[in-house]
C-alpha cells in the first residue's frame, strides 16, 4: 500500500466537503479490498457471493483459507468478521475485527464492527470507545455518532 496516498485519503475523511469524504472513503475501501491484488479481490468477491446466496459454511471456509494463507490481509479478517456478525457469532466477529485493526489501525469499518459487537453483547462502554475510535478516523460518520448516543442511553 502506498502510505502517502493513504495518509492523504485519511486526511480527506476529515474534509468539510461531503464529496471529498465520500471519494476518500470509496478509495480507501478499494485499496483495502485490493491489498492482495486481483486474486485476493476475486476471493473476497467470491466469499461475498457465497454469503449472499446463503452458503454461509462455504463462505466461512473460503475466508478462513484466505486468512490462513495471507494472515496480513486485513480486509479478509474484516470480511470474515462481517460474516460472523451476520450469523450472531459476536465473539468471533469481535476477534476478527480486532485482528483487522491490529493490521490496519485506520480501518474505520473494523472499528465500527468492534463497536457493533460490543453493543450486541451489551458491553456499552467498550462499544462507545470503539465507535469513538472510528469517529477519530472518520469524524463525519453520523452512524457512529448515533450509535454512541444509543449506547450512552443504555448505560443510564
Amino acid at each position: 500500500m502506498q502510505n502517502s496516498s493513504i495518509e492523504i485519503l485519511l486526511a480527506d475523511l476529515k474534509n468539510p466537503d461531503e464529496s471529498v469524504r465520500s471519494n476518500a472513503t470509496q478509495e480507501l475501501w478499494q485499496i483495502w479490498f485490493q491489498q492482495k491484488g486481483a486474486y485476493g479481490l476475486e476471493l473476497l468477491i467470491r466469499s461475498q457471493n457465497l454469503l449472499d446466496a446463503g452458503e454461509v459454511t462455504q463462505a466461512e471456509a473460503l475466508l478462513t483459507d484466505i486468512v490462513q494463507d495471507q494472515p496480513d490481509f486485513a480486509e479478509a479478517w474484516n470480511r470474515r468478521a462481517v460474516l460472523y456478525f451476520t450469523i450472531g457469532q459476536y465473539q468471533k466477529s469481535l476477534a476478527d475485527c480486532q485482528m483487522a485493526v491490529q493490521l490496519n489501525p485506520a480501518h474505520f469499518g473494523a472499528w465500527h464492527g468492534i463497536g457493533l459487537c460490543y453493543a450486541a453483547i451489551a458491553s456499552y462502554p467498550e462499544a462507545i470507545q470503539a465507535f469513538r475510535k472510528a469517529l477519530e478516523i472518520q469524524p463525519h460518520a453520523l452512524v457512529n455518532q448515533k450509535l454512541i448516543l444509543e449506547c450512552t442511553a443504555m448505560l443510564s
